[in-house]
This record gives C-alpha cells, structure tokens and sequence, in this order.
C-alpha cells in the first residue's frame, strides 16, 4: 500500500474527539434564584460542573449555585471557602453529556421575579 493510502487508513480509525458543551452562569446564582446559564464549550478533559455552596454567618442563611466546566480530579470533592465575610462549604458534582449541568434549581417563589425586577431597576437609577 502507498503511504498516503495507509495514512488515511489510520486517520479513519482513529476516535473523533468531539468537545463537550456545559452550561456556565453568568455569574453564581444566590438561591432561590436559577443562574441565567449558557452553553460553552469546555477546554479538552474537561467535564461538566454543578456546585453548591452553603454559607450561615448567625441566622444568616446563604446558598450559591455556579455551572461550568471543571477538570475531573475536583468532580466530588466538598470543601471550604470563604468569601464576602461567610465561611461557605461546598461540593462539586460533574457529569459527562452535553449540557447535563442545566437542571435547574429548585423553582423560585413567584415573588422572586418581582423583587428581582424591582432590583434591577434600581440599579439602573
């Protein structure tokens, strides 16, 4: 066989490595809020993540949500951070399909809406 005949040859059997796409948050989501997520493209080995984070400074209660993308040795680790005065516990879970990260969180109260709204608006004046 020629060399471009066998080259091709070996080129068709190899895998195609198609990326993965996960869903990324515009920026972490404080609950009961759903983070307004869009789909990226990850780097090569990396999967897709979903992160809680649960913070309490006294009665104050606060939990966070973060989609992206995240290399495989940090998929099930539970850890600590801390951040805007609150010690925050957290755990990562990943999983492998395209978009699988996109559940959403559980529904907002209706009301979420309106005080978002009200907000948003705010910070515009």
């Amino acid at each position: 066989m020629s060399k471009p005949i066998c080259l091709l040859l070996l080129l068709c059997l190899l895998p195609a490595v198609a990326p993965l796409f996960c869903y990324t948050c515009v920026f972490p989501t404080i609950s009961p809020l759903d983070c307004i997520r869009f789909p990226m493209k990850c780097p090569p080995g990396q999967v897709c993540l979903s992160s809680r984070a649960v913070g309490q400074k006294g009665d104050f209660r606060v939990v966070l949500y973060e989609k992206s993308c995240i290399i495989p040795s940090l998929c099930g680790v539970t850890g600590e951070k801390y951040t805007m005065g609150i010690n925050f516990t957290f755990t990562n879970e990943c999983c492998i399909t395209h978009l699988c990260n996109g559940a959403a969180t559980p529904a907002p109260p209706c009301w979420t809406g309106i005080l978002l709204t009200l907000l948003i608006s705010y910070s515009v004046w």
